[in-house]
């Protein structure tokens, strides 16, 4: 599973450094596309994005938002090869999308990895903190 939270730099080529534990998770190949948030991207191993593709492609075709947001996702997508260091390149169209400038923030997120620009992600995590208390009785009714 991928959990945990790491910061990298992103190079001038928009290549980023993907974790080591994580890689070793993803040694069948990996794919990167926008994410559900408008602010950061979502990393998945190959045979996870073959599911969620699956279930996209088989949505209902008669709703236009359902077409929406299954072009979104996958005209996002990408394949993810990582090099010699374990960097991975971002395409330009997904560094825009999340609004990446040098630095980045890698989450794991139990089946997936999540990479929000450093700005997005500590936005996100500070209003996240401050509604913990409503989120964790939410949870509760939910057994967790």
């Amino acid at each position: 599973m991928f959990i945990g939270e790491y910061a990298h730099n992103l190079d001038d080529k928009g290549r980023l450094a993907i974790p080591a534990k994580f890689r070793m998770l993803l040694d069948n190949g990996a794919v990167i596309t926008r994410s559900l948030d408008n602010k950061c991207l979502t990393l998945y191993p190959r045979k996870k994005w073959e599911e969620i593709a699956e279930k996209l492609a088989n949505i209902p075709i008669g709703q236009s938002s359902a077409r929406a947001f299954a072009r979104i996702i996958l005209s996002g997508a990408t394949d993810v090869e990582f090099d010699k260091q374990g960097r991975v390149n971002l395409p330009t169209y997904l560094l825009k999308f999340a609004k990446f400038e040098k630095k980045a923030i890698v989450t794991g997120q139990y089946d997936k990895i999540e990479i929000w620009s450093d700005d997005a992600w500590n936005e996100y995590a500070e209003s996240a903190e401050i509604s913990s208390d409503k989120v964790a009785e939410g949870l509760a009714a939910l057994g967790l």
